[in-house]
């Protein structure tokens, strides 16, 4: 893909994996904002991208493109103590001079009212970009400002604090309101609990090994690194807080002791969650750890991975012709995207350009590139608290993640199959493959059929999570729920257990309830560029492969292994899958699988052996 904006010459000597330095970092933030800013109103307090409209109304997305991008013209300068080549400050002090003087006015320049999340949010999320950008850039921004648009701004960026967020991750953008405000003496009670809010949320939602849940449910995704993480640690670190930084920093190393093996050898975030179209901000907590020394990454993988994460995207069509970002994955991509995706959505990818807070000396720009977690051995990383799996194979790079904790259920909500969410609601996902679309048949699936209708994956329960010598497990139990008919069939339940060795993944299920007639079905990675095996080892009858014509941000059209089996009461069904880019010989892998009252026991073909007991305690042992 040709990228619509001069780059610097490759340093392959300084970068040998990327051939990426500082300065195309630089020149990347410029060729984006130039991009950017051929869309602005005539004062600038709007940036109006072309292209389809989120649920919140064109207004709203116009100031999106101003705070996003505001971003990432706040990292540019910032990092380069104040050197403003192009102007960009100058820009954004003018486009808030005139957001800001008639607020709530429907004319040309005025920013929408900042109100309830649940009447008109957005503008909530984008009042902490701009109260961000403005504590980046304070002595060459703000403090040049007359004191009228000072006040202006004041009372626009107060209706984040005076307004209810959403109870998730979004309490953290009053939290930035009143960090900058409290920074630039405008502080108050308001304020101060405000902050006090956001950091007694941040301790409910941390359930450990680095992780948050993205509000009292149990969502575990990116919104941990781009935004449950960076905000707490970058106010700590630029406003010298010594007690939060001792606080949230540890979090934040333990938190990248995972997720940074969560990027394939090409620089691919895992595909999982919600707000995919966000892109290279996946690396933004790499770069906050780098910049603020909470990491456990040498500066040289570091940069290794954020640079390889910024030139996967651009060398794949994330950019249009015009130097804009689109609205999904490598190129326009609508199954990645959610309601409140709207043309500017994408500049939250703004976020990763957090790494040029690091100065040009700094080892994250001099030492040498060195490689990234996933660029080792093949591992496999048990992570407990929000019930993952990870496994990554060296050989073509690929990291998969089993998701046995994570769904986007909310505590109040019920379990509705018309809710079902494809990015969440998965059995795995990985770097090189999506999943398929809700209207396709779903990708890495059990699925219970009853009276001919498919059941879905919804609230998640986790059982576990460990790991042993070059092996690693995750399990968790769910209810079958359904789209049509009654919504769920009593007594019926799925344990799910993925065994995770080198490129191999055992798939055990026990189907509990399943009235006379149900039928199971299990299918595997959807993809057609790389290998996709599913074998069954216990229980599976029928195999096939099932097309989804629909495709996924990464194939426009795909098919999957799959598996199928009359099931009645309880039964326990064992498959052997594998992703991988050469065939893993799946018949050649396991010798035998024995189901006995104990549990099941799979003997592999190189004598190790996996043994699975259902239970009121399930356990998986290897030996």
């Amino acid at each position: 893909m040709t990228i619509p904006f001069e780059l610097p010459e490759e340093d392959r000597e300084l970068s040998p994996h990327t051939g990426y330095t500082r300065a195309h970092w630089e020149a990347v933030a410029d060729g984006l904002l130039g991009a950017a800013w051929r869309w602005a109103t005539p004062e600038g307090a709007f940036l109006d991208l072309p292209g389809r409209p989120s649920g919140s109304g064109v207004r709203s997305d116009g100031l999106e493109g101003y705070a996003r991008t505001f971003l990432a013209a706040g990292f540019r300068v910032a990092g380069a103590d104040g050197k403003d080549p192009h102007g960009w400050l100058e820009r954004y002090a003018r486009g808030l001079a005139a957001g800001t003087r008639t607020p709530g006015r429907d004319d040309a320049e005025s920013w929408p009212l900042i109100l309830d999340h649940h009447v008109q949010g957005q503008p909530m999320v984008e009042s902490a970009s701009v109260a961000l950008g403005l504590k980046l850039t304070r002595p060459w921004l703000w403090d040049r400002l007359d004191g009228d648009v000072q006040d202006g701004a004041e009372k626009w960026l107060r209706g984040a604090i005076n307004h209810t967020p959403a109870p998730n991750n979004w309490y953290l953008f009053p939290f930035m309101v009143a960090s900058f405000l409290e920074e630039v003496g405008r502080g108050d009670a308001a304020t101060a609990r405000a902050m006090e809010r956001a950091l007694d949320l941040m301790e409910t939602w941390y359930r450990g090994d680095g992780w948050y849940a993205d509000g009292d449910g149990r969502a575990f995704d990116h919104y941990n690194g781009w935004a449950l993480h960076l905000y707490p640690v970058l106010h700590a670190h630029l406003s010298g807080d010594a007690a939060l930084s001792a606080r949230f920093g540890p979090r934040l190393r333990e938190h990248l002791e995972g997720f940074s093996l969560l990027f394939g050898g090409d620089g691919a975030p895992i595909h999982f969650g919600r707000s995919l179209a966000y892109r290279f901000a996946a690396s933004a907590a790499v770069g906050a750890g780098a910049v603020t020394g909470h990491t456990p990454l040498s500066p040289g993988a570091s940069r290794r991975l954020i640079s390889g994460n910024l030139r996967y995207f651009l060398e794949r069509g994330a950019l249009t012709d015009d130097g804009l970002l689109s609205l999904g994955w490598h190129g326009p991509h609508d199954a990645t995207l959610q309601h409140y995706s709207g043309p500017a959505s994408p500049y939250w990818a703004s976020k990763g350009f957090v790494a040029l807070l690091a100065p040009e000396d700094d080892p994250l720009w001099t030492a040498p590139e060195e490689a990234m977690p996933s660029e080792g051995p093949d591992r496999v990383l048990a992570l407990p608290a929000p019930g993952l799996l990870v496994q990554s194979t060296q050989a073509d790079g690929i990291v998969r993640l089993h998701n046995h904790g994570s769904d986007h259920v909310r505590p109040h909500e019920g379990e509705f199959a018309d809710q079902n969410d494809a990015h969440y609601g998965r059995q795995a996902y990985s770097t090189h493959t999506g999943p398929t679309s809700l209207t396709n048949a779903a990708d890495n699936h059990l699925s219970v059929e009853v009276g001919g209708v498919a059941s879905v994956r919804r609230r998640l329960h986790p059982l576990g999570a460990g790991q042993g010598d070059g092996w690693g497990w995750a399990a968790s139990w769910y209810r079958p729920v359904f789209v049509s008919g009654p919504p769920m069939v009593p007594g019926l339940l799925v344990e799910s257990v993925t065994v995770a060795r080198g490129a191999y993944e055992l798939r055990v299920h026990r189907v509990a309830g399943a009235p006379h007639g149900a039928r199971a079905t299990l299918t595997g990675w959807a993809t057609e560029k790389l290998r996709s095996e599913l074998r069954g080892l216990h229980g599976w009858g029928e195999a096939d492969r099932v097309r989804a014509p629909q495709g996924t941000a990464y194939e426009p059209w795909v098919r999957m292994p799959r598996l199928s089996a009359e099931v009645e009461g309880t039964a326990v069904l064992a498959a052997l899958a594998a992703l991988s880019e050469d065939d893993v010989a799946l018949a050649d892998a396991v010798a035998e699988t024995t189901l006995t009252e104990d549990g099941l026991t799979v003997r592999w073909s190189d004598g190790f052996r996996t043994v699975v007991t259902f239970g009121e305690t399930l356990s998986v042992q290897g030996d």
